[in-house]
């Protein structure tokens, strides 16, 4: 499950999954890549933290996903 701005998601294609597909990326380099910390990737993974609408955008430019992939609609 992925959460946008409170809304909860079920993606067809997790965090996770983006970052194993991507040479088994780290959640620093993952971090780097979209601007945010590690600790940040890891609370989008454990759903402890919603994934802002700009940070949805900079995944879906950097890993060639659409936000429909990432959002499961």
């Amino acid at each position: 499950m992925t959460k946008v701005d409170g809304v909860k998601y079920e993606p067809q294609i997790s965090i996770v999954e983006l970052r194993a597909k991507n040479d088994k990326m780290t959640q620093k380099e993952f971090g780097e890549k979209i601007g945010v910390s590690p600790q940040t990737v890891s609370s989008w993974e454990k759903n402890i933290y919603s994934i802002r609408p700009k940070h949805l955008v900079r995944i879906c430019q950097e890993f060639k996903v659409t936000s429909e992939e990432l959002l499961g609609i």
